[in-house]
């Protein structure tokens, strides 16, 4: 009995002075879309834009706001602060409308004597003149409306879905009543949330990119077999081409696909050879379309996504957009993700400029004066103007000339 309590012991002791030896396993990094979305090439100049276009629809969903109260052309700097979340400010509105005052007037009311706010005539005049732009451009709204039906998978759309893009579009805001029923010729509408298209137009039948290739081949002399499927590509300043990168862009860009607006029964089978590869770049070339048929050749991804069933493409957008960094770009700026296609972008702006990009870049340019020329804008806004168009505004009220109007506040009278 000692002998095998010594042994034990023995035993025991030489188990102590063996060295522990921890077993780590190493995972794997996860290659997922959130991770690439971190890891990408930024690109300055459009994230610099996106932070600006933030703004601008701010100001833009504030007009919104304004225009439904139908109490008048001004609204009270304190019935705007209960905007703040609405609109997706993050500061004060009263530090908010003193940051940019080529868009907002900041006055006293002559009854309440509270701050009032209102929109610039220089802002209401672009406001304005967007809309009437809108309205000039029917026709190729009528047109973009027709494409994008002739590449969905039954020749239908939702019509919530066209609601939520029909800024980008190009489209009014009763486009509804305005091109859908006014077009009964093109469009029909079913159960009153789809529009289907009555007619084909093979005249519209060829997209953006096709022309493109057809340019290339022209001018550069390429072989049809390397330019009859490609994409222009473009990539971020300082992006990094990793080893086998090219020979994989070469052979994806090789890779024949059903065009978006090719009718085929089979457009949505993928267990052929190669079937998933074709299948995801048939939703890069629907998705590339998409893009220019937009007004800016831009869009929030998550808008993108309601249109997946309608066009059949069952993938993840937003992975798939980060796939091909030389065709797409998203930006995270702007508390929002957007998607812009960068061929149609040189240094920030749109190489081929429309009338309805032309009046919004105005108002974008007129937001960012910010505080600058504000002795200028004083000259053109005279007290007298001012007080003679709120006078007309206001029933039976009788104001003497300067009383009230306040063209300029400290940031400490407006947050108040």
């Amino acid at each position: 009995m000692f002998a095998l309590k010594s042994l034990r012991n023995h035993n025991y002791s030489l188990f102590q002075k063996i060295p522990f030896v921890e077993q780590r396993r190493w995972k794997k990094a996860v290659d997922s879309a959130q991770t690439r979305l971190e890891n990408r090439t930024r690109d300055h100049k459009l994230d610099k834009l996106a932070t600006r276009l933030r703004t601008l629809r701010i100001i833009l969903n504030i007009r919104q706001l304004m225009s439904a109260r139908k109490r008048g052309p001004f609204v009270s700097v304190q019935l705007m602060s209960r905007w703040k979340n609405i609109v997706g400010l993050n500061i004060n509105i009263g530090k908010f409308l003193h940051k940019y005052p080529h868009v907002f007037q900041v006055l006293t009311h002559p009854l309440k004597k509270n701050l009032c706010s209102r929109f610039t005539p220089k802002m209401k005049l672009l406001i304005n003149g967007e809309e009437n732009v809108v309205r000039r451009c029917e026709l190729d709204a009528v047109n973009r409306l027709k494409k994008l039906l002739m590449m969905s998978k039954n020749g239908t759309l939702h019509v919530h879905a066209l609601r939520l893009v029909r800024k980008e579009l190009g489209l009014p805001e009763d486009f509804r009543e305005s091109i859908l029923e006014k077009y009964a010729n093109d469009f029909r509408l079913v159960d009153l949330e789809i529009v289907e298209l009555v007619n084909r137009d093979e005249n519209l039948g060829d997209a953006v990119v096709e022309i493109w290739r057809e340019n290339e081949y022209k001018e550069k002399w390429l072989s049809e077999f390397e330019i009859k499927y490609a994409f222009p590509i473009n990539f971020p300043t300082g992006f990094k081409i990793e080893e086998g990168f090219k020979d994989k862009l070469k052979n994806w860009q090789r890779l024949p696909y059903i065009k978006p607006y090719e009718k085929k029964e089979n457009v949505v089978r993928v267990r052929t050879c190669g079937g998933i590869e074709r299948f995801e770049k048939r939703a890069v070339a629907i998705i590339h379309e998409l893009l220019n048929l937009t007004v800016e050749k831009r869009v929030e991804v998550e808008r993108l996504s309601h249109f997946r069933k309608d066009f059949a493409m069952e993938v993840n957008v937003r992975e798939l957009l980060l796939r091909h960094p030389g065709i797409f770009y998203i930006s995270t700026k702007g508390s929002t993700q957007t998607v812009f296609l960068r061929e149609a972008y040189s240094k920030g702006f749109l190489i081929e400029p429309n009338p309805i990009y032309v009046i919004r870049r105005k108002m974008l340019e007129l937001v960012l004066l910010g505080c600058r020329n504000t002795r200028e804008l004083k000259n053109q806004v005279e007290k007298k103007e001012l007080s003679d168009n709120l006078a007309g505004e206001v029933d039976d009220v009788a104001t003497r000339d300067g009383d009230w109007v306040i063209p300029m506040l400290g940031s400490s009278e407006l947050g108040n």
